[in-house]
């Protein structure tokens, strides 16, 4: 049985889900990093990983007690409803830094994610070669992915559900970024900004009693979309979830160690000094519906003069770290 929490732990945990739901949309930042620093992590691979048989007999039998009790359903109704709301607050402020700023907030970010390293690392008393190979692929896969070229956008309903699945990885595998994922699938901007959009502006048609949403045929697609999305999105967390509960009672420490070697690897994603390259079509850049350019990858490079704006990125970077490092202090202050 989970311990019940106080009003404050409770408001603590939905702020952590409005963290870990901001870094999921961000392409790049991973939000099982997130969940995995500020110590929540495993208790939501647990927590899912109850969403089975088990679980359902006992909801269609009416035993919500003993079904909310199993599956741990306040603690995920307070994440999760975090994360969510994230989508439409949180996220659209980060939205707004990144477009007028984003050179600072990738510093930021990159600083937390080296402060992440050290945060999972530090755990570590001693590698063997078993844990230095699980570094090694956890690293050059990250890696990997981070150079790979983008494909097209692909509406195929088939398609968007196994981009939930995928996309939905960033929540439960630290360091693997599931918005860059789909900028790698070509879906980002149609799951994540275009679809996102659409819903938030159906809702509120819907609370202020206008239903003409119903006739129209483009929003009807896109909602349509987010909900296969969705479909995708809980059945990844779910059954992603099994397979990690699985694999982190068993080995805990080599797990871990490719998750640090995922998070090393994602830093070549949230480098900070990078230019965009916008994707294109016979010279012409590609827009998204609300007319903003679809961005297709990123070119980096390393600053070569130390202006003010490259003293105030390193700056950022020092912040992240420093935020990460609070984090682990009030962490270990905590637990004496």
């Amino acid at each position: 049985m989970h311990k019940e929490r106080t009003f404050a732990e409770k408001i603590i945990l939905f702020l952590k889900g409005l963290a870990m739901g901001a870094a999921n949309k961000v392409p790049g930042v991973s939000g099982g990093t997130v969940s995995f620093v500020l110590g929540f992590y495993e208790e939501l691979i647990y927590s899912f990983q109850k969403i089975n048989l088990k679980s359902f007999k006992l909801l269609f039998s009416g035993k919500f007690k003993s079904f909310s009790q199993y599956t741990n359903t306040p603690f995920l109704l307070l994440v999760m409803g975090g994360s969510i709301f994230s989508y439409f607050s949180v996220s659209l402020l980060l939205d707004y830094f990144l477009k007028h700023y984003e050179l600072y907030v990738w510093s930021w970010f990159f600083g937390m994610i080296i402060g992440s390293i050290y945060y999972i690392a530090k755990d570590f008393k001693s590698w063997n070669k078993k844990k230095l190979i699980a570094l090694f692929v956890g690293a050059s896969i990250g890696l990997g992915i981070s150079f790979l070229t983008p494909a097209v956008e692909n509406d195929n309903l088939w398609f968007v559900f196994v981009c939930g699945i995928i996309g939905v990885s960033g929540m439960t595998l630290p360091g693997l970024s599931g918005s860059f994922i789909l900028i790698l699938l070509g879906n980002y901007v149609l799951l994540l900004v275009d679809s996102v959009n659409v819903l938030l502006n159906v809702l509120t048609s819907i609370l202020s009693g206008n239903f003409d949403f119903l006739s129209d045929t483009t929003k009807m697609r896109y909602l349509k979309i987010i909900a296969v999305f969705a479909a995708g999105s809980a059945f990844g967390l779910v059954s992603l979830s099994h397979v990690l509960g699985y694999v982190l009672k068993r080995y805990n420490k080599i797990v871990n160690a490719v998750i640090i070697g995922f998070i090393t690897g994602s830093l070549g994603i949230v480098w900070p000094w990078k230019r965009t390259i916008y994707a294109q079509a016979n010279e012409v850049d590609l827009l998204d519906i609300k007319g903003h350019k679809i961005v297709e990858n990123y070119e980096r490079f390393i600053p070569n003069s130390l202006n003010k704006e490259t003293i105030l990125a390193v700056f950022f970077i020092f912040t992240g770290i420093g935020l990460i490092l609070a984090i682990d202090y009030y962490d270990r202050s905590r637990k004496k």
